[in-house]
């Protein structure tokens, strides 16, 4: 086993325009957090004039979900280091009076000039599209929107349910010169994803068949579509459609608060999108995270020709401890995504301003782990650490047997299982953990064997994380193929705590 951590220097993080208050306990130093109060769903970040635009919702009064959100805002030169900005968008008019939730940026090419698509809760409680345009584009912090006079510009059309009609993706613009923007959607327990058109960005027609459905799901939130590169970890804009790329769309289910993604192929002509596989429901349908994650967005960003990929991490703790605390939520660490080699999933990576933070190094190399033991990493005195683990594997054929009816990670975190002592694992990291081992995160590996694979298990284990029993401590964990020549694994962990 060789392991090494990096501890994460707070010197220059949280660069604020306004100061946080000194006595806000479990704040992170790695994640993106407003000032205070609440947030949830990021909205539309992008790269403009050099300047990262992060906007999100934001409840300005309380550390709850508020009755009339607003769209906050924060710049920054490396995704790192933050300044927050007035809000962008407020309740203002008939189409938004009840609240602005959540939408998308597009920059429109030859002009270079952002548009956003939000969702507007009108006077009604009818969700309807809405856009705005920033008052003074020259200015590269984008500091002022003014709303489109023709607001709203789209309605919830015949089979879509008047309150369940919200969140435009990025829009795309195809061969045939026309913009297409999709929209989540319900009918009954019906979830949709709906097309619209438009030659102008203004005036928007709806296709009738929806651009993806699926049954009893309810519905889908934050629709997000991309195209991913077949041959390259390099992102794509969002407008690119040939041979050289796969299509994503990505599906935030409400019911189940995960999200889900769907590869496919994209064809223009007729606007239908043909996933691989049918939304089942079980452990076989992708997800983007196994952990706290939802409401996830991407853009692409074209200084470093990559997509970046931003989620809301929800709170584990009550409703009272976020107001005591005075906020609530935090975005995940923006992530790196592309295509793996098989074309099979996506894969994901901290971007790489993440590694200007380290600071005092620890190394441990050629450390032996016998089943059952602990090793302590001593000299991680910081509150933050980046720990990356690199894990010798024996032989793979003495992985133990698993039936393929038991190749459910929901099964395989339960406690009955997890607490099996295997051949090869449960090996990995126990993160925050107290003197006495009473209080730890687990996070882990173990290796099996099926009929005709061997099968590598991964566990977020939350069950120790706390004394507390009032808390959310869901376990959560994937299964994925893995090599039987493989000789290593890795795990990286970007650990926080106050």
């Amino acid at each position: 086993m060789e392991i090494s951590g990096e501890v994460a220097s707070s010197h220059n993080l949280n660069s604020t325009m306004y100061k946080v208050p000194q006595k806000q306990p479990y704040r992170t130093w790695y994640h993106f957090q407003p000032p205070q109060c609440w947030m949830n769903d990021p909205n539309a970040p992008m790269y403009y004039k050099g300047v990262y635009h992060f906007f999100y919702q934001h409840n300005p009064h309380a550390a709850t979900f508020g009755e009339k959100m607003v769209w906050a805002h924060s710049v920054s030169y490396d995704l790192i280091n933050w300044i927050h900005l007035d809000h962008a968008i407020e309740p203002s008019e008939q189409f938004d009076f009840n609240g602005c939730w959540s939408g998308s940026a597009t920059i429109i090419p030859g002009k270079e000039k952002p548009v956003i698509l939000y969702t507007g809760i009108d006077d009604k409680k009818h969700q309807v599209q809405n856009i705005a345009m920033p008052k003074n584009p020259s200015d590269p912090f984008l500091r002022e929107w003014v709303k489109h006079p023709q607001n709203p510009v789209m309605t919830p059309p015949s089979g879509v349910e008047v309150d369940n009609f919200r969140d435009p993706s990025t829009a795309w613009q195809g061969k045939d010169g026309k913009w297409r923007v999709v929209i989540g959607a319900q009918n009954g327990d019906e979830g949709k994803v709906v097309l619209y058109q438009s030659e102008d960005f203004a005036n928007w027609t709806v296709e009738l068949k929806p651009f993806f459905a699926s049954d009893n799901t309810g519905v889908c939130e934050c629709p997000d579509f991309f195209p991913v590169s077949i041959n390259s970890t390099n992102g794509v804009d969002t407008s690119v459609q040939n041979q050289s790329v796969r299509h994503v769309l990505k599906i935030s289910y409400l019911r189940l608060h995960q999200d889900y993604y769907f590869l496919g192929k994209y064809a223009n002509e007729d606007g239908n999108f043909t996933p691989d596989v049918k939304f089942t429901g079980t452990s076989l349908d992708l997800r983007l995270d196994y952990g706290k994650f939802y409401a996830s967005k991407s853009f692409f960003d074209h200084a470093k020709s990559r997509r970046i990929l931003w989620g809301w991490v929800e709170e584990c703790d009550t409703s009272h401890d976020d107001i005591e605390k005075g906020w609530a939520g935090l975005q995940c660490i923006p992530r790196q995504v592309w295509l793996d080699e098989s074309g099979n999933r996506l894969m994901q990576w901290p971007i790489e301003e993440i590694e200007t933070l380290r600071d005092k190094h620890i190394s441990i190399v050629g450390e032996k782990l016998v089943g059952g033991s602990i090793l302590e990493i001593s000299g991680i005195t910081a509150s933050q650490a980046d720990v990356e683990v690199l894990f010798e594997l024996p032989e793979l054929e003495n992985a133990e047997w698993l039936e393929e009816s038991e190749v459910d990670p929901r099964v395989l975190c339960s406690e009955e299982y997890a607490s099996r002592s295997g051949i090869i694992g449960p090996f990995g990291l126990l993160a925050l953990a107290s003197e006495d081992q009473t209080e730890h995160t687990a996070i882990f590996f173990r290796i099996y064997k099926t009929s005709n694979r061997y099968v590598c298990f991964m566990c977020s284990d939350q069950s120790r994380s706390s004394l507390r029993q009032d808390l959310d401590k869901t376990t959560d964990g994937t299964i994925f193929d893995i090599d039987p020549n493989q000789k290593t694994i890795s795990l990286r962990s970007l650990i926080y705590a106050d």
